[in-house]
């Protein structure tokens, strides 16, 4: 019964998003729902435009901050760089099977993502802009697993569906989602159902073969993460009207794109297993060509723009129209908002709106 009334809650959160909102979102107002500051964008210098794309950026990245921090307060280095829990020897071993250096490279990107929220917010703030707070939404409950805070928080890691069609996609030299394609998953069964990527309480610290998916399906959802900025950034780019907006958002984004190459690097090295708790299967993804080889992590060449030029390596996608609210879509679909509010994602589709409405110069 609870699994049902989950799954029940989970689809109509996500039907929320992709019928395009509750007919509530457009009327909430912007000064309720954001820190308090003018809203009187352009007397600011930056058109109101810019201002959204910036605003709903540095939404994402709070809640990608907060998705980060659970994953570091577990599995990274806890210090005065990044603060909070004090760590699970258990899961971090599991980790480390992807990786020696996986709590080192989860505590750099969680620190990362700090100050990418904090500078976009600040940027707002000098400009006399609204700025991105969420802090009203931090209601979902921690992980009681030993090592983690018991704070509220945005975000929830103990209900993920991850597609993993990123890892076709940046393999294949034939299909681009920005032409409509689309490209199959190299985990089907982490595509289906609900995975946890962190212990949910210290009874996931066993079986070994157990925690060894939940560390593999983090794996995988550190990369799903880390390419949607890659993707994201110089999709919004190509809509900002500054010079200096657009040096933020090109100086931004190639960081998340470094994230990116570097979790798919790891997720490489998830050991193929099926979990006895679930039955989540991980293949091996070397036996089946070159659409799921493990090393291939430099982006394949691949059509571009016009199906008539020659093949090329690319980010992808990079299709500017609804980029911003499909961002959100993807996020809401990957099961990260399993338990907020109708308001939360009133706020958030309100401020992904605003950001695919920017044109140039506007």
């Amino acid at each position: 019964m609870e699994a049902t009334e989950q799954s029940e809650h989970m689809s109509s959160r996500r039907s929320f998003l992709l019928k395009g909102a509750a007919a509530g979102a457009a009327t909430i107002g912007a000064g309720r729902l954001l820190a308090d500051a003018p809203l009187a964008e352009a007397s600011g210098g930056l058109t109101p435009g810019d201002a959204a794309i910036l605003r709903f950026l540095a939404a994402l990245e709070t809640l990608e901050t907060d998705l980060w921090q659970q994953y570091n307060e577990l599995g990274g280095i806890q210090d005065g760089e990044v603060p909070g829990g004090s760590g699970n020897p258990a899961y971090t071993d599991a980790l480390s099977v992807l990786d020696s250096d996986m709590a080192q490279y989860i505590h750099d990107n969680t620190d990362d993502e700090f100050t990418h929220f904090t500078f976009l917010n600040a940027y707002l703030k000098t400009h006399g802009m609204a700025q991105a707070n969420l802090e009203k939404f931090r209601t979902l409950p921690s992980s009681t697993a030993t090592g983690a805070q018991q704070i509220g928080r945005l975000t929830n890691l103990m209900q993920l569906t991850v597609d993993t069609s990123w890892w076709t996609r940046y393999r294949s030299d034939s299909k681009n989602p920005d032409f409509g394609d689309t490209l199959p998953q190299a985990i089907p069964d982490l595509a289906t159902g609900q995975h946890p990527g962190i212990p949910r309480s210290n009874a996931d610290l066993s079986p070994p073969d157990h925690l060894q998916a939940i560390a593999n399906t983090a794996g995988f959802h550190f990369a799903f993460i880390e390419q949607g900025g890659t993707s994201l950034y110089p999709s919004l780019a190509q809509r900002v009207t500054s010079t200096e907006v657009l040096r933020i958002l090109l100086s931004i984004g190639p960081t998340e794109t470094m994230h990116f190459q570097t979790w798919q690097d790891k997720a490489g090295n998830a050991p193929p297993l099926t979990d006895p708790s679930t039955g989540l299967t991980f293949p091996d993804l070397n036996a089946d060509g070159e659409l799921l080889q493990t090393n291939l992590i430099m982006p394949e060449p691949t059509i571009f723009l016009d199906r008539k030029f020659p093949i090329v390596s690319i980010i992808r996608p990079t299709e500017t129209d609804g980029a911003a609210m499909g961002a959100l879509k993807a996020l809401t679909a990957n099961g990260l908002f399993i338990g907020q509010s109708a308001e939360f994602f009133s706020v958030m589709t309100n401020l992904a709106q605003a950001a695919d409405a920017a044109r140039h110069g506007t």
